[in-house]
């Protein structure tokens, strides 16, 4: 039905993929289709008739996306920069489909990695006593920016329950995959202690179930007795940039499916 649907409009299918979770009784497909010949696109005519038609018929949650258009996505950070270099670097030679709206920090130490790329930088302190404040600021932030999606580039604060609602589906985070087993500060440095010998990174939706959220990517690699504490941390922050970097590209170019507490990303 989706491919008659284009066909009769005069679009071509560049790609399609699907997926049927026997599990979930889901059926997953994204297509990335073209005009033929190319001509102007009206995406709101087109969104109309499809949900008029196919995806009234089927019942299904849909979506349609112009491929063109760059994500917007806000940023937040607190004092490691890997993260944040990487994805700003990524926007400006154009690897990542988005554009970098602000970054909010609760410190002040990337201002100058910030404004350097052009990107308006937003300092809101946190404390135990401020929480709800700084989150009620946060909010306003993002609609000023008309931000899509969030992206936890290393930012050190624990989100309220409230926000990781507000926020879900539209926040990513990434932390080191040593977790569970080594919590808290410095957890490259316990890796060492105990004498690990993989160590990766892994993106994820942002819940309220702290760093349970479904999974987006991850990405690994095996160390020995020969690296140190520091070669350890490394190595760790480089699989960070990369791990989040896909994720956040996977996300920004709809390849990310939501699939209960899973995901279908399609590459």
């Amino acid at each position: 039905m989706v491919g008659g649907f284009l066909a009769d409009r005069g679009f071509t299918i560049r790609d399609s993929q699907q997926f049927g979770d026997e599990e979930t009784n889901l059926f997953f497909m994204r297509v990335h289709a073209a005009p033929l010949p190319r001509s102007p696109i009206d995406f709101e005519q087109v969104r109309a008739e499809f949900g008029a038609t196919v995806g009234g018929v089927l019942e299904a949650d849909w979506a349609i996306h112009d491929p063109s258009r760059r994500h917007r996505m806000l940023v937040m950070v607190s004092r490691q920069s890997h993260c944040l270099n990487d994805l700003l670097h990524r926007v400006q030679v154009g690897s990542l489909q988005a554009e970098a709206v602000a970054v909010v920090s609760n410190h002040e130490d990337l201002r100058g990695l910030a404004e350097w790329h052009g990107v308006p930088f937003h300092h809101v302190p946190v404390t135990p006593e401020s929480k709800s404040m700084a989150e009620a600021e946060l909010r306003k932030l993002i609609a000023a920016y008309d931000a899509e999606t969030v992206v936890l580039a290393r930012y050190m604060q624990i989100l309220s329950n409230e926000l990781c609602e507000h926020l879900a589906g539209r926040a990513i985070n990434i932390h080191h995959s040593l977790l569970p087993s080594f919590k808290g500060a410095r957890p490259y440095f316990q890796a060492h202690a105990r004498g690990v010998k993989v160590i990766g990174a892994t993106a994820h939706y942002v819940t309220a179930d702290l760093d349970e959220g479904p999974i987006i990517e991850q990405d690994f690699t095996r160390v020995d007795h020969l690296h140190s504490a520091a070669d350890l941390t490394a190595v760790g922050r480089d699989l960070e940039a990369l791990a989040l970097a896909r994720a956040v590209t996977a996300h920004a170019e709809h390849k990310v499916l939501m699939n209960g507490s899973r995901t279908v990303v399609f590459r």
